[in-house]
């Protein structure tokens, strides 16, 4: 179940787009598909929201938005450089003018002294401009860390409006 707040966001957002014209595609790895989840539990998003991808392992990075290996291979799943070849391989493959892409470290396990639990990369690809990607470490438990996740993602959206 999401958070009321995070719904209320989804909404306003989808209103946003919509004004704007604007379609909307996600690759996800850390939130399992909970940034299109939200979206799509407002009715009528179907006219923003163009799909979403959840690569959840490398090789579906890989075979289903593009991700080259070697990049994976050489800078990490959970890295920048991933981030932003998740949104610009989800804008390729979708009828999307912007496409949002998360990996990270949601926990309990799986961190490390350079990627600790609670590290998550955006990435954001539009078409006409080059795709930009930011790091943030959110405090709290697995879930704490998604629904932070997602509301970031929102707010980077907003931002690209």
């Amino acid at each position: 179940m999401l958070p009321e707040t995070t719904l209320t966001e989804a909404s306003s957002l989808l209103d946003a787009c919509r004004s704007k014209g604007i379609r909307l595609a996600t690759a996800e790895s850390c939130t399992g598909g909970l940034i299109a989840a939200a979206l799509t539990a407002i009715a009528g998003s179907s006219d923003v929201v163009d799909r979403g991808f959840v690569t959840y392992s490398n090789e579906a990075k890989n075979q289903m938005i593009g991700v080259p290996m070697s990049l994976i291979e050489h800078f990490g799943a959970v890295s920048e450089e991933v981030a932003r070849a998740m949104a610009e391989g989800a804008l390729a493959r979708s009828r999307a003018t912007i496409a949002v892409s998360v990996t990270g470290v949601a926990g309990p396990g799986g961190g490390s002294a350079e990627k600790p639990v609670g590290l998550v990369c955006f990435g954001l690809a539009r078409i006409g401009h080059l795709a930009h990607s930011e790091r943030r470490i959110f405090p709290g438990d697995r879930g704490a860390i998604r629904a932070a996740t997602v509301d970031h993602a929102f707010r980077m959206i907003r931002g690209a409006l």
